[in-house]
């Protein structure tokens, strides 16, 4: 919500009655699996691998498979949908033009200034993605107390910040963001870990108290999917990079939780963009279903990477032919090419941290974010039809609404014609995209055209 990514922050109108059926965006099982099952995932094979380098299957899969194909299903929200591109014209026609630009400049300062400041970008975007989330889950479970919301940032943040204080203090580690060196070094920061990570145990006991009085106290339902993602944020966060130090295993905690929810994302919204424009390209590319989905995202980021790797790196001939002693380009040549590859990912942390929002929501998005339901009756029409104002949904969680548009309005009395406000912050959804991640966007570690 992407960057994830989506980086889905922002306020998000609330649920009704304060509590909204399940708090899901697709429904307890599938959310759990999403959420939770990525999360699973990537720490048996953190906890099952020697360590190490990463190997060629596992930069096929993880940062092909996942880091790099989810910055390309950015697309299916932005770019293949006609509909979207004639109603922000200027967006997503500067956005790219103004990444370039300012890739350009900054290669040509340096090209270690070019990698640290998209670095830097990708990081946001994946903290905002987890950010966006919480606030997500917070809002379809009527959560609306500032405690709350400053509860849950701070947590984000502490479970994020605290695993990134620790890296830039304890240098070299056995991984990067995206090149060597492009975070910066500074060891003097040592002093500040032992006692923000008690700052960070503080915050952890106090949600863990906040959410125990709301249960037993306030008789509020679990948020058991705002649980779901912030114990599975400060878990991750922790095991890649500091309790390990693997190229391995810093990869697989951080992309696979990052791309997996918000190739979901993406992929609900686009079957609902579809059903509302059945004669539209993105229809027609939704056709084959989530296969066909995944399919492209996979072609273009295979396609992206064999570029980088034939044209800059040449560290994958088992993977995309080429030698590893080709000539590398010229200062100029790469100031030119290096920002033009990398901008799918810097265009997925710019345009994530805004189509997520509520002035971008439409009844598609809303739904996708499990803020209203298609209803009973003529269900799958073109998303105007519906239960009624304000009626709660049956099937996956999401909150039933009746036709209007999506997106005004933050209070439950609101939500007849309310969506998902939020998704990208920072540096995208997704996370966002960040996230981010961060689609994307990836990051995995030593490997520059990654996102993060």
């Amino acid at each position: 919500m992407a960057t994830a990514g989506p980086d889905l922050l922002g306020a998000l109108p609330a649920g009704r009655g304060g509590a909204p059926r399940g708090a899901f965006l697709w429904g307890r099982g599938l959310d759990l699996a999403i959420f939770g099952g990525s999360a699973a995932v990537a720490l048996a094979l953190a906890a099952l691998s020697a360590g190490g380098a990463l190997p060629a299957w596992g930069f096929l899969l993880f940062v092909v498979g996942v880091d790099v194909a989810h910055v390309h299903t950015t697309l299916f929200r932005t770019y293949l949908d006609p509909e979207e591109l004639r109603r922000h014209p200027a967006l997503y026609a500067a956005v790219p033009l103004a990444c370039y630009a300012a890739g350009v400049a900054l290669h040509l300062a340096s090209e270690l200034t070019f990698w640290r400041a998209l670095a830097y970008v990708a990081v946001l975007h994946f903290v905002r993605q987890q950010i966006g989330w919480v606030a997500i889950y917070r809002a379809l479970a009527g959560e609306r107390s500032r405690l709350d919301r400053a509860l849950d940032d701070a947590l984000i943040y502490a479970a994020t910040g605290w695993p990134l204080l620790y890296w830039h203090a304890h240098p070299p580690r056995a991984f990067q963001w995206f090149v060597d060196g492009d975070f910066v070094s500074a060891p003097w920061l040592a002093a500040a870990v032992g006692p923000l990570g008690a700052l960070y145990a503080a915050l952890a006991v106090a949600y863990v108290a906040r959410a125990v009085h709301r249960a037993l106290v306030a008789r509020a339902p679990l948020n058991l999917g705002k649980h779901v993602v912030v114990a599975t944020t400060a878990a991750t966060w922790y095991v890649g990079i500091v309790a390990t130090d693997s190229d391995f295993q810093f990869t697989v905690t951080n992309v696979i939780v990052h791309g997996v929810p918000y190739m979901a994302l993406v992929f609900a919204y686009a079957r609902e963009r579809a059903v509302e424009a059945p004669r539209s390209l993105l229809a027609r590319l939704l056709a084959g279903g989530l296969l066909a989905f995944l399919g492209i995202a996979l072609a273009l980021a295979f396609v992206e990477e064999m570029l980088w790797d034939r044209l800059v790196w040449h560290d994958r001939p088992e993977l995309f032919g080429g030698a590893v002693d080709e000539p590398l380009l010229g200062p100029l040549a790469r100031a030119l090419l290096v920002p033009l590859l990398a901008l799918p990912q810097a265009t997925h942390y710019l345009l994530d941290a805004v189509v997520w929002r509520r002035s971008h929501t439409r009844p598609a998005q809303a739904r996708a974010l499990g803020f209203r339901s298609r209803g009973a009756g003529n269900g799958r029409g073109t998303g105007d039809t519906g239960a009624g104002s304000g009626d709660t949904g049956a099937g996956s969680g999401d909150a039933g609404a009746r036709s209007g548009d999506a997106g005004a309005g933050r209070e439950a009395g609101d939500r007849s014609s309310t969506g998902a406000r939020d998704a990208g912050g920072g540096g995208g959804v997704g996370g966002a995209g960040g996230a981010g991640g961060g689609s994307a966007a990836h990051t995995a570690p030593c490997f520059a055209s990654r996102e993060a």
